[in-house]
């Protein structure tokens, strides 16, 4: 009499459950190790999202005024309706300081406060943010010593400088010392004049009559914006009225654009934790139930349908994931407030300002996480268990492996033709699809790979090479299944490392070559340091963003990208970008850019033409295009004119100043630097120089390049180690499955030190062709990622090549290893 469906299935799991513990403990730590990276992941995006600018010198403020920091465009896609897509902006957009006068007239309103802050510096060069004392109320600072600034060379200075009442601060008299955040405090005539851009202010501060809440001045302030109809400065956007956090945003400019940038990051690197999960526990589910199609069989013949049979394996599945995925998410709630508080507290990684709140609810969120893995798990018994008694031909099978090895290859091809993030993606999703089909036809790579060294383990191996062969031929599918993930690791571990110091080596390199110049100075501009005695040239370099429109494969794109504002005439001897058209020169008149040979391709301009574009605080300008050069990677894609550029940044004093002697430091002569050059004049002008005479090579680094680096560092260190993982537990389980078949080999006369050999060869059969299968499946890409980026070749350091070989083939050795060691499961 047969058993109903649900009591017998119940039996088989439980059975199978309690003769396969040690079969099921690889799947375990494979889904315990994906469900804490993914809750980890799913905790960071979460906290991300909630993220926001800290409140800090408006927390007094009951609504602030500002300009809205972010640039707007819309489209309409091939075939869609119109889209909008938003980036926001490095720079202050600044609004009329007839706003002030606005808002004192609206009711409710104690006072309207307008900021202006700017950057005074002293004899060493170091920069203080300066605002006007009437601003001081916004916070609202106190006076801890001393008195208010009065006159045009009196400062009351902030915590964290160092001074005392009665000392000098970049040529004021410190008269008094407040707390609150750190600045340097002017009269309010002396912050408009040292501010500039008369008729604008930052933002205005408005602090609330009594009684009156926030949302109802809110909207009173919004109302009166509308019917005044005042608009920012640059681009002419209706201005914004913040409340809350919203404040903010106008206090740290860089907090909104690394949030998103965080966001995106963690978004794409979710995604290839998920396909990297789906084929390790895939492999690993397949393998530990086909290591059971005896046991299977024997369940068909004594009365046990088909679909009791998958029932069962899917139960069994669903309870190891189930608690599995519990246990990871248990630990992704502790591991993740220590290292995201890291993260927070690296200096360069998230900018000063960016709160990243992680409240006690949101940890609810990897039981979601938990739940989500546990499903993939079950899911991939749907794929991993055929139907018992049917093994098939495997023609589908081979079909599609075939099939993703095409869309792989022409993936890659596509990032040949394509540039930046486009061909980094393209790249990205070449690598996946080329992984995938090598998982797809893993028995038949096997296959073929033992059939080529079929003949030197028969001959060369003695006795332990034919019964290398003889297993190998016979067992294609189980090395199938051991080499997937060994394939998996090594060209997941080639394309991340290798693309970053692609890229790196070729932006180090292009830098160098472009970085001409002597000496290089700080805390000074060019007109400065063009007088002191045997400088020849000098240009100052002024770092910002613009925000390019454009379309990319019908979609619609805001790019952010860091540009260089540079003086034309001090170019020679000090910065050379590599011109293939046009002339620098050009760049001493106004409306005017060079532009990066790739940017150049991309959107189809030459000298000549025009490009639109929005400056860091969101002005539109329509650029005449004069030179085309090649050194992007380190300059950036776009140079101008330093008058162009600095009056659209938060603060326009350069960066640093790229001089040069015109006696090259090594002897060789560049430019004439007049009557007064010679190794004399050279060696005074370095020894003016001080310690700011040696000169690092000039380079941009993308937004979000720093936090970009670490995240990924993390990642690609969490991923390699689930990689591992997979590989270490799919030849455990192999091992373990073919005890009785090492057995039984020492029953009939091998001897232990043959069954050793044996197993070493099929470790180095492993190790080699997974590496050589990893390594054709990253080339193909990797390859045509730093062709279209740089022109050259992948490069990967050799000790990085030997980690990733040395950790496949100790991986590979303890798997092979270890279960023959142990005793019959």
């Amino acid at each position: 009499m047969r058993l109903s469906q649900g009591p017998a299935v119940r039996l088989l799991a439980v059975r199978s459950l309690r003769a396969h513990r040690k079969a099921w403990a690889a799947v375990f730590a494979a889904v315990a190790v994906t469900s804490a990276l993914l809750g980890a992941l799913a905790l960071a995006a979460g906290s991300a999202a909630l993220g926001h600018a800290r409140v800090e010198r408006y927390a007094a403020a009951a609504v602030v005024v500002a300009g809205d920091q972010e640039v707007r465009w819309t489209t309409k896609p091939w075939g869609s309706e119109p889209t909008t897509t938003v980036t926001a902006l490095t720079e202050r957009v600044r609004i009329p300081a007839a706003t002030v006068d606005v808002l004192r007239a609206v009711p409710g309103v104690r006072a309207a406060v307008p900021d202006r802050a700017f950057a005074v510096r002293d004899d060493t060069g170091t920069a203080h943010t300066g605002r006007s004392w009437e601003a001081a109320r916004l916070v609202p600072y106190r006076l801890t010593d001393g008195r208010e600034p009065r006159a045009a060379d009196e400062a009351v200075l902030g915590p964290g400088a160092g001074a005392r009442v009665g000392d000098t601060v970049a040529g004021r008299k410190v008269v008094g010392l407040a707390d609150g955040p750190a600045a340097l405090y002017v009269t309010e005539a002396e912050a408009r004049r040292l501010a500039g851009r008369p008729g604008s202010v930052d933002a205005v501060g408005v602090l609330a009559d009594p009684g009156v809440p926030a949302d109802v001045l809110h909207a009173r302030v919004r109302a009166a914006l509308d019917e005044a109809g005042l608009r920012d400065t640059a681009s002419g956007q209706p201005l914004r009225a913040l409340t809350g956090d919203g404040r903010g945003g106008a206090e740290h400019l860089a907090a909104a654009p690394a949030r998103m940038e965080l966001l995106q990051l963690l978004a794409a690197v979710s995604g290839t934790v998920v396909l990297v999960a789906v084929l390790v526990l895939a492999s690993l589910v397949a393998q530990s139930l086909q290591q059971r199609s005896g046991e299977r069989e024997l369940l068909l013949s004594v009365g046990a349908t088909p679909r009791q049979v998958r029932a069962a394996a899917g139960r069994e599945v669903t309870r190891v994931a189930g608690l599995a995925a519990l246990c990871g998410a248990f630990l992704a709630a502790a591991v993740f407030p220590v290292l995201w508080s890291a993260l927070r507290h690296r200096t360069g990684v998230v900018p000063e300002g960016l709160e990243l709140p992680a409240p006690p609810w949101l940890f609810t969120g990897v039981a979601a996480v938990a739940a989500v893995v546990a499903g993939i798990a079950r899911l991939v018994v749907l794929l991993a268990a055929r139907r018992p008694g049917k093994p098939g031909t495997g023609g589908v099978r081979k079909a599609v492996g075939i099939a993703l090895l095409v869309l792989g290859a022409g993936s890659a091809a596509t990032a040949t033709a394509q540039g930046g993030d486009a061909a980094g993606a393209a790249a990205g999703a070449a690598t996946v699809t080329l992984v995938a089909g090598c998982a797809v036809l893993g028995p038949w790579i096997a296959g073929a790979a033992a059939k080529v060294l079929d003949l030197p383990f028969r001959r060369l191996g003695g006795a332990a090479g034919r019964l290398t062969a003889a297993g190998a031929s016979t067992h294609s599918r189980r090395l199938g299944a051991a080499l997937v993930p060994v394939v998996l690791v090594t060209a997941f571990a080639l394309v991340q490392l290798s693309a970053g110091t692609t890229m790196g080596r070729a932006a180090e390199e292009q830098a160098r070559a472009a970085t001409t110049a002597d000496l290089a100075f700080s805390g000074t501009t060019a007109e400065r340091v063009r007088l002191r005695p045997g400088i020849a040239s000098a240009t100052d370099v002024v770092r910002s963003t613009v925000v390019l429109a454009r379309t990319q494969a019908g979609a619609p794109r805001l790019d952010r990208l860091p540009v260089l504002g540079v003086d034309a005439a001090g170019l020679v001897g000090t910065l050379d970008p590599g011109v293939v058209a046009g002339d620098l020169a050009g760049l001493a008149r106004p409306g005017t850019v060079a532009v990066g040979a790739d940017m150049a391709d991309s959107l189809d301009v030459q000298p000549g033409s025009t490009v639109e574009l929005r400056l860091g605080d969101g002005t539109p300008k329509r650029l005449r295009v004069v030179a085309v050069y090649e050194r992007s990677l380190a300059l950036g894609e776009f140079l101008l004119p330093k008058a162009e550029l600095a009056p659209h940044t938060s603060d326009p004093y350069p960066a640093r100043v790229l001089a040069s002697t015109g006696e090259r430091l090594t002897g060789e002569r560049a430019v004439d630097a007049g009557p007064d050059a010679g190794p004399g004049a050279a060696a005074g002008a370095v020894a003016d120089a001080g310690p700011h005479a040696v000169v690092e090579p000039e380079r941009v680094s993308p937004p979000g390049a720093e936090l970009n680096a670490v995240v990924s560092a993390v990642v690609v260190s969490a991923i390699g180690g689930l990689t591992l993982l997979s590989v270490l537990s799919t030849l455990t389980l192999i091992g373990a499955g073919r005890r009785g078949e090492l057995h039984l080999l020492g029953q009939v006369g091998a001897s232990a030190g043959q069954l050793r050999r044996m197993l070493g060869l099929e470790a180095g059969f492993l190790t080699a062709t997974g590496l050589l299968v990893g390594l054709a499946v990253a080339a193909l890409p990797l390859t045509a990622f730093a062709w279209a980026l740089t022109g050259g070749l992948p490069y990967l350091p050799p000790g990085q090549a030997a980690l990733i070989a040395g950790t496949v083939l100790a991986t590979v050795c303890a798997g092979v290893f270890l279960p023959a060691s142990g005793g019959r499961s």
